[in-house]
């Protein structure tokens, strides 16, 4: 097959080269190349196009540098910048497979090509004569959940060569074919920033506003954050609080006023109801139509799932009920931490193979509805 390779200069993408290469592929590589936030260019993205650079003269690969900076920063951090703006917690992660890497890419190269290859642990299996998102042998490295919004058309045009290698192996294969990656950190951030500091960021864009936090059970003010914009539901570190551990459990966003909780064992910071809005899925949507999948009676009101709302190894398990007209609400077995509004829950079948989907954490209707302070915003 001819195969465009997305690479990063790390050592994932590195193997996914050597892996696809020994198969006999035509493969052409891409480095997608994103500059700063005031369009200047990003040191670090020297190294990794150097690193690509041997990757690609140790196969005899074509290497193209590709930019989408605008297309970047108009979508995924305009996005970002929009949701913290009122008060919820983004995924730009997220948003960047959906809309660059799968999206702009796709539209001006990738379809060029019979397939899309990348690093990403992640699998993509075909089963009733359709493709599904399937999560990779190692859980610690699963990135399904970065993966959860893309669209069947792009999933349909990607292969995921690492989905069944445990992440030890993939080091152990880049020592064994002598790739100049091995050895090399995995990279930390926001997707193409690379080693940006989030709160900087956001500061340089949103600047400061400083205002109360306040303990939630008193009312009493405790500490001064330097703006909502820094602060997400379940956050504990960074609050500069005293006699910990503090949770954040609430945001005020019209009165710039974060709610913190005190304690490991807080009930405040729990809950087990997570309503979901803007729900995306990926293959098929299990409650559209009259008949379930057996042919047998109305689709279901409510399945049983796994799902997750943050990136980790570990599954939760309940049900997501269909609440009709697009809205949804996912009811956990057990109690959740930090159900943070502007978040994802991915939802996946019971036994954690595959992954559905994905819908927004929204806000509680109650607290929708109400305005007074304290109550208005997340």
């Amino acid at each position: 097959m001819k195969i465009a390779v997305l690479v990063s200069g790390g050592v994932d993408s590195s193997v996914v080269v050597d892996l696809l290469h020994r198969q006999g592929h035509e493969l052409h590589l891409f480095y997608i190349r994103i500059g700063t936030d005031n369009g200047e260019g990003d040191c670090s993205a020297e190294e990794d196009i150097e690193m690509c650079t041997l990757i690609a003269r140790k196969y005899g690969l074509p290497l193209k540098t590709v930019s989408l900076h605008e297309e970047y920063w108009d979508s995924v951090m305009a996005y970002t910048l929009r949701t913290v703006r009122e008060g919820l917690t983004p995924h730009p992660d997220m948003m960047c497979n959906k809309l660059v890497k799968f999206g702009f890419f796709e539209e001006r190269w990738g379809h060029e090509f019979d397939k899309v290859a990348t690093g990403h642990y992640a699998s993509v299996v075909e089963k009733d004569g359709k493709y599904w998102l399937a999560t990779a042998a190692d859980p610690v490295k699963d990135q399904t959940d970065f993966l959860a919004q893309i669209s069947y058309s792009q999933l349909s045009h990607l292969i995921f060569p690492l989905g069944d290698i445990p992440k030890s192996e993939v080091r152990r294969l880049a020592q064994e074919a002598g790739l100049p990656t091995a050895v090399r950190k995995d990279s930390q951030g926001i997707c193409f920033l690379g080693k940006i500091n989030y709160n900087d960021f956001i500061e340089r864009h949103l600047g400061t506003r400083p205002g109360p936090i306040v303990e939630i059970e008193t009312g009493k003010k405790i500490g001064t954050h330097r703006g909502y914009w820094f602060h997400t539901i379940g956050q504990r570190k960074g609050l500069g609080l005293s006699g910990g551990p503090w949770y954040v459990v609430r945001k005020n966003v019209r009165d710039n006023v974060v709610y913190v909780s005190n304690g490991y064992d807080t009930r405040r910071q729990y809950g087990r109801r997570i309503p979901v809005e803007e729900m995306h899925w990926i293959t098929e949507n299990p409650f559209a139509g009259a008949e379930n999948a057996a042919g047998e009676g109305p689709a279901p009101a409510e399945l049983p799932v796994a799902f997750k709302t943050r990136h980790s190894p570990e599954f939760m398990t309940g049900r997501i009920v269909h609440l009709g007209q697009g809205g949804y609400v996912v009811e956990s077995d057990t109690d959740v931490q930090g159900i943070a509004p502007g978040q994802y829950a991915i939802i996946y079948t019971p036994d954690k193979k595959l992954c559905l989907g994905s819908g927004m954490i929204s806000l509680p209707e109650s607290r929708k509805k109400k305005k007074h302070y304290g109550e208005s915003q997340a």
